[in-house]
Order: C-alpha cells, then structure tokens, then sequence
C-alpha cells in the first residue's frame, strides 16, 4: 500500500513559496492551457520563444572571459573557438568598468585583475586580432562606458572591413542595476537613461542586428535576490528603460526586438525552471497590454543566463563541477537562448585554462549526450512545475506592484527599496547557512579536515605598468589638437539634445582614451552620489 506524503516534508523554494511533497491535477484546476501556456513560439511564450527551441539547434555556448592585458585575452579567446564556443562574452577589469584610464590613480592596483583593460581602440584592436567580427557573436559586459566599448568595437570591425549592419551580439548596458546592486555607476541616474535611449536609437539605424541592452538580473541574484526578487526588479528595469525610449519619440517596435535580459540559474533546479516560464509570459503582458506593442519579437522575453558564481566554494572545488552541470541543466529547461558556465576554480581566482574548457565541455555534453534537445519544453504540463510557475509569476507582480506604487523603477532605487529588500533576503540566506538549515555540501556539512592544495590562475602585476607605458605612447602619438575638438563636440552634444555616439565615435577614432570620453560626460552631467542611509 502507498504511503499518504508525510505534510511535514514540506518545503520552501528560495522565494519562501511552498513546494508540495506532491503534486497531482487538483494543482491545475481551472487552469487555462492555452491562456497560461500557448506553444512554443507563440504568445504568451511560457513554452520558449521559437518553436523549435533546441530541435533545430542548441542554445548559443558563450563563454565569458577576459583577464590582464588584451593580448592575453586575445590567446583565451582564441582557445575557446577551438574548443567549440559559439560565441565570446567580455569581461573588462574595474577602471574599464568604471571609465577611467589604466594610468590614473584611482586605477592602481586594479589594472587587469577582474577583467581585460581596454583605454583605447589600440586595445581594442589587440583584443580582437585575427577574430573575424563579421563572423562571431560578442556579449560585452559593460554598463556605465557601454557606448564607447561598443564604438571602439564598432570601429575595429571597420578596420577588418566589416560593415556595422553585419555585427551580432550584445553590450550590456543595463545602468540601473549598478544602482540596485553592483556599484560600477558613473553618471546620475537620469542622464544615464538618456545614454541609453541614445544607444538604442543609434543602434537601431547603424547596427540593427545589435542588442543594444541585456537587462540584468544576474547581479541582482549574485548580491542575494531571491528568483522572485531577482525577476521582478529586473523587469521593472526593463520596463523604466521601455518608457525611456518611448518618451524619447521611439516607437516601441522599433527598439524593443533587440532588447535581451540576463539571469542566474542556481541548483534549485524546479524554481529556476518556473522562473524562466513565468519572466516570459510576465513580459509578454506587459509589452502587449502597457506599451501596445504590435511585433511579436517585441513580446519575446530573449534571455542570456549564467551558472550562479554565488553558490561555487572554495572548499572542495570540484564539487562546483557538479553544481554547474545541474545549474546549466535548469538553464537548459528553462528555456535559455544562450548560456555561460562557470568555471569550477571560480570561487578562489579567475579559471585557468583547464578549467575553462571543462566549463565549456559541461555544456557541450548537455547539448550532445542527453535528449534536452529532442523535444520542446519537456517539462510543459508537469503539475509541479506548472503550479510554481503560477506561484513565482504571483510573487513577481506582487513585488512589481510594489516597485510601480513608489513610482517605477528609478524612483524605487532613489529611495533604496531594492536594495534593501535584496538585502533583507541576503541576510536570510546567511543566516540559514550559518545555522545549518541550509545545507551547503563541503561547507556546513561533509567537510574535509583538510583542503587539498589549488594552484590558481595569478595575473602578473606587470600589467599595469605595461598598459601604462601603452598609454604614454598613445597619447605622445596622437593628434592631441584633433582629440580636444572631438572631446569639445562631445560635451557640446552631452549638453543639448543631439545622440552623443556619433561625436564620441570621432572622439574614439582619434584615439581618445575611454577615461577621457567618460570624463567628458561627468564634467558636463556630474557623477552620481547613493544616499548615506535608507
């Protein structure tokens, strides 16, 4: 005789929702498939966004890298193209990522270390020697200096003779998460968005191909989000940067296909499958019934994700290999358009190049050595991930909700809701973990006495005094008259009305620095401040 499920071996998904021991067609009453699923392709777009999905083709493998000079990083992402990467994902250092240069102050001891240092197109044209950019797909992660970053590659691809109209892939340039959570801000909040109304319209005549913006939730989730959390505030984003571009005079079809999002995909394997669902069909709605957007590609939720970097231990290393397998799965099911995994030695230094490509060949054997592939959406019907799907999708607008009655998105950072709120639930985490309710493998349980020896990846201080001396050069070389009026036009745009790419595009091409565009804007839109206390 079958036992009756025991109620107490209830449990909670990472957003606090009940997960059922089990699940049977009493979760689905009343429940409308073709409102709440439609098929594959087709409004709401709970199943995926194409059709097919990955009968046709897998997802796109992206691998993300990027370390000390752009020579070095060239070598990696060469490396990766042989082993099979589909498309490549830059990761710049932090005085890249904060627009300044590798030989002012601020940038000492930084030059390098969690990211390429790129100053100029110099640098840019190191970094993608012998890559034909007509060919590869690149993900730039970059928010505050997004526009230059993508100029100067807009601009090596001209060099190697490729046309703009030719080049796929993405830049970030999702500012007001860096409000939410990361910090790498320059400009306040207001002329930020303006930025990236200006990239979105430049982009749409110049580089329609190009996604102009992967509006991120992984950061979010990395400083603590729960899913709900980390979905919710993401498409508020979304929605705030929507609205940016329609009052600029955009119509909404024109801009909105080329939008892109960014999550995490963490071991709770059946609440990351439902969170995917549910993202796609809220934003369907909300691009549908709120904007009235006509095109269906503009109703499509489009996501790139990456395996959770916050759940990798130092301790017993390569236990996060199989941690990334089951993330990378989730991301898989869930519908993911393309993915990054990561590498199991992250938690201690940047990966090395072993650990790089068995990152790379954990997507290659999900893709190739299981059945995910053959069918669309296996898990559509399931009652347990259906009836999470409903339950995070409820969480979400409830939180949306909250974000909408103070205003939208900005005016909720302004006063610090999402941040608290991440917080909040970070320390929730903390504490479950420290008390042993949550249960980290080789961390609070089954732990080693002793951690065997890792030798990781060191990048060598040198670099910094090499990407100075590349500085000296360029500046000893360039036509300083001709870089001052191209600066002086950019101001003068960043002042008035005018979209601020095309002179800073002749700014760049120069051989202005970042640092001296990025300085450019703050003289003439001052730099944002955070409040002391919420």
């Amino acid at each position: 005789m079958a036992r009756e499920p025991d109620s107490s071996s209830t449990r909670s998904t990472e957003s606090g929702l009940t997960v059922e021991p089990v699940y049977g067609p009493g979760a689905l009453v009343g429940w409308d498939p073709a409102e709440r699923l439609g098929a594959p392709g087709a409004y709401p777009f709970t199943r995926g966004v194409y059709p097919t999905m990955y009968t046709g083709r897998p997802w796109t493998m992206r691998q993300y890298a990027g370390f000390g000079t752009a020579a070095e990083s060239n070598a990696r992402y060469r490396q990766l193209i042989a082993h099979g990467t589909m498309g490549l994902s830059v990761a710049f250092d932090l005085p890249t990522q904060m627009g300044h240069d590798s030989d002012t102050p601020l940038a000492s001891g930084e030059v390098g270390k969690v990211g390429v240092a790129i100053d100029s197109v110099e640098d840019m044209r190191v970094l993608f020697d012998g890559i034909p950019l007509g060919e590869v797909s690149t993900s730039m992660t970059i928010n505050a200096p997004a526009a230059p970053l993508l100029l100067l590659y807009e601009l090596v691809a001209e060099e190697q003779g490729v046309p703009a109209d030719r080049l796929t892939g993405t830049v970030q340039n999702d500012i007001l998460k860096e409000y939410i959570a990361r910090g790498t801000y320059i400009f306040p909040p207001q002329p930020s968005l303006r930025l990236v109304a200006d990239m979105f319209r430049y982009c749409g005549e110049v580089m329609p191909r190009w996604n102009t913006i992967s509006i991120s939730g992984y950061h979010m989730a990395e400083a603590g989000a729960s899913p709900a959390q980390e979905i919710a505030f993401t498409l508020a984003d979304g929605i705030e940067y929507v609205r940016t571009a329609v009052a600029a005079g955009m119509d909404v079809d024109a801009f909105a296909p080329r939008l892109s999002f960014f999550f995490v995909a963490r071991t709770t394997f059946l609440e990351e499958v439902a969170k995917f669902r549910a993202a796609r069909r809220i934003w369907a709605r909300v691009m549908r019934e709120e904007f009235g957007a006509r095109d269906p590609k503009s109703l499509m939720l489009r996501f790139h994700t990456q395996t959770a970097g916050v759940q990798l231990t130092a301790q017993q290393p390569e236990l996060n290999l199989v941690r990334v397998a089951v993330q990378g799965l989730a991301a898989v099911l869930g519908g993911t358009q393309s993915l990054h995994t990561n590498a199991f030695d992250e938690a201690i230094a940047l990966p090395t190049d072993k650990s790089a490509r068995l990152a790379l060949r954990t997507q290659q054997v999900l893709a190739h050595e299981t059945d995910v592939t053959a069918t669309v959406d296996p898990f559509a019907g399931s009652y347990a991930v259906e009836s999470l799907t409903d339950a995070v999708e409820e969480a979400v607008l409830g939180l949306m909700a909250r974000v909408a009655d103070r205003g939208g998105a900005v005016a909720a950072i302004e006063e610090g809701f999402q941040k608290a709120e991440i917080e909040r639930n970070a320390y929730r985490i903390a504490q479950e973990t420290d008390s042993g309710e949550r249960v980290v493998v080789g961390v609070n349980r089954y732990r080693l006495d002793e951690e065997e020896p890792y030798e990781p990846l060191r990048v060598d201080p040198a670099i910094e005094e090499q990407q100075v001396e590349r500085l000296r050069r360029l500046r000893a070389a360039r036509d300083a008259a001709a870089v001052e009026a191209a600066l002086a036009r950019l101001k003068k745009a960043a002042g008035g009305t005018d979209n601020v790419l095309p002179p800073m595009k002749t700014a760049l091409r120069e051989r202005a620095t970042v640092g001296e565009v990025c300085g450019a804007l703050r003289e003439v839109w001052g730099t944002y401040a955070p409040r002391e206390s919420f």
